[in-house]
């Protein structure tokens, strides 16, 4: 028997630019993901959209954490920011054109962060990396917020309302052998 993906909840404040119905259609958007992974699953349909949904659920998961526990600031002394994150490289990464994610890396070959763009969800994802922080860059994560023109002013209000802890933490337990 497969086990099945269970939809996660997620415990978000209030957010800077971002609205409650917006995360609100979000979180269903997300829904549905863990719903198709789990169909295609249980009828062994293993084809073309599955890497779709699942990369669709596993992205989501980590962008909304990211909310969780209200907006904390990135330490300068933090073990990421220490492996050489660049914010501002990072913003103009998110600004590409075209919907995707923007998403960082920790490499647990090289042992380095690396930030890469993800077509879609599922066209790009970097092999042997784990993702540390994803910034969902498809348009429904910030359209009804701030119109295709605000993309720009999405990325700024994600940045001032993610818990960087969060993040520091997805760093620490990927990296752990590389410290150790």
């Amino acid at each position: 028997m497969t086990k099945q993906f269970k939809e996660q909840k997620f415990n978000i404040p209030e957010l800077k630019g971002i609205s409650k119905r917006n995360i609100e259609e979000h979180l269903k958007l997300y829904g549905a993901y863990v719903k198709n992974a789990n169909d295609l699953l249980v009828e062994q349909e293993y084809n073309r959209r599955f890497p779709f949904e699942f990369n669709g659920m596993r992205n989501h998961e980590i962008y909304f954490s990211q909310f969780e526990g209200g907006p904390q600031s990135l330490s300068g002394d933090s073990e990421f920011a220490k492996a050489g994150f660049d914010l501002e490289k990072f913003k103009k990464l998110a600004l590409t054109r075209g919907v995707g994610w923007a998403m960082v890396y920790y490499d647990s070959v090289s042992k380095q962060l690396i930030q890469s763009w993800v077509d879609e969800q599922h066209l790009g994802q970097l092999l042997q990396c784990t993702p540390v922080l994803a910034l969902d860059m498809w348009e429904h994560s910030y359209v009804a917020d701030y119109q295709p023109s605000g993309k720009k002013n999405y990325i700024e209000d994600f940045f001032d309302n993610i818990n960087w802890r969060v993040v520091e933490q997805n760093f620490l337990e990927v990296s752990k052998d590389a410290r150790d």
